[in-house]
């Protein structure tokens, strides 16, 4: 009855009100707390919890899906109302959404695809974080060899970002004023793992390499540090996620994008939408939500967030938005992009 009457009272004024959802609680299983990003990601889903009134647990897989696994049954042993999974391997947590189903607590896919009907996906369009990756480092390079350092082979954002990519790089492909010279995924993201790959193909080229299509900025870091390695540090690499320190290697010119994904924004409209559905919204009714087909065929219902690209040119941005210090952009610059001049 609880239940029924917040979801009468949220489709009718949003999620404003503490009161009625204090008796809700939110477990978020993270696949592991090494990118920047998360951190803030937390915060975001806290805040937007808080807010409403609802209570917060969460576990860290540790990049681990066995674990997850375990995590995941751990929250629903714990008597959450709803989850939010950001999932390390999206074929092998179909087991968790399965035992989340059975107890009708509603899942909201994290930033990363679960393709499964019975979870709400919500991200930001990653294809498009791909083709505005791919144009950032055409623009700068437009013929040369090209390396593409791929993300995890688990997640589906990994082709996603890579899809948008070959979008944009086709037509020059075609042309013959880029090579593809060598490709990799990530695994587990881990830029020590991106920088291995990158060592790898530096020295199966020769170190003839001019522009590096990198898929986060965690990736992109390591890429810079095979580039540094070999004093060729400078040349295009991109990067997403509005790292902190990929800002900076944007101010000092080493990395020539990073495509902002507001992690604040995304993290508040998980809270909110868990909330949501927790007091028994339908995924139809979600403000923003969208039917979406997956790339294997399942129909899902998703919300897709905007995300900006971050070059030398707009680097005021982020410090606008207060989500880098100037201090923090510009460590290390000078004379360098505004507001590092």
């Amino acid at each position: 009855m609880h239940k029924a009457l917040l979801a009468a009272v949220v489709a009718t004024v949003g999620f404003s009100s503490a009161a009625l959802a204090q008796d809700l609680t939110v477990g978020v299983s993270w696949s592991n707390f090494q990118e920047e990003r998360w951190k803030t990601d937390e915060a975001a889903i806290q805040a937007a919890l808080e807010a409403a009134g609802a209570q917060y647990i969460s576990a860290d897989a540790q990049s681990s899906s066995s674990k997850q696994i375990s995590d995941v049954e751990s929250l629903i042993a714990q008597g959450v109302d709803a989850l939010i999974i950001l999932a390390q391997d999206a074929q092998a947590i179909g087991p968790a959404v399965e035992a989340a189903a059975n107890e009708g607590i509603p899942v909201v896919g994290y930033d990363r695809l679960i393709a499964d009907p019975r979870a709400f996906y919500l991200t930001f369009d990653n294809v498009e974080v791909g083709r505005m990756q791919a144009r950032a480092v055409l623009e700068a390079a437009p013929e040369g060899n090209y390396v593409m350092i791929k993300g995890s082979p688990t997640d589906p954002n990994a082709d996603f970002l890579r899809g948008g990519q070959q979008e944009v790089l086709q037509d020059a492909i075609d042309s013959g004023a880029i090579t593809i010279v060598g490709e990799a995924y990530t695994d587990g993201w881990l830029p020590a793992n991106a920088q291995r790959n990158m060592e790898q193909i530096l020295t199966q080229n020769d170190n003839n390499v001019d522009a590096v299509v990198a898929s986060n900025d965690g990736t992109a870091g390591g890429v810079v540090a095979a580039l540094t390695a070999q004093g060729m540090e400078g040349i295009p690499v991109s990067g997403q996620d509005g790292d902190h320190a990929a800002l900076n290697r944007v101010a000092q010119g080493t990395q020539t994008v990073s495509v902002w994904k507001d992690a604040r924004d995304l993290g508040q409209r998980a809270g909110e939408i868990a909330v949501a559905l927790a007091g028994g919204t339908e995924m139809s009714e979600i403000e923003g939500a969208e039917q979406w087909t997956s790339p294997d065929g399942v129909e899902l219902w998703a919300q897709f967030l905007a995300p900006q690209p971050i070059t030398a040119d707009n680097l005021d941005v982020v410090v606008d938005a207060g989500w880098i210090s100037q201090e923090a952009l510009c460590q290390g610059v000078t004379n360098g992009p505004s507001p590092c001049n």
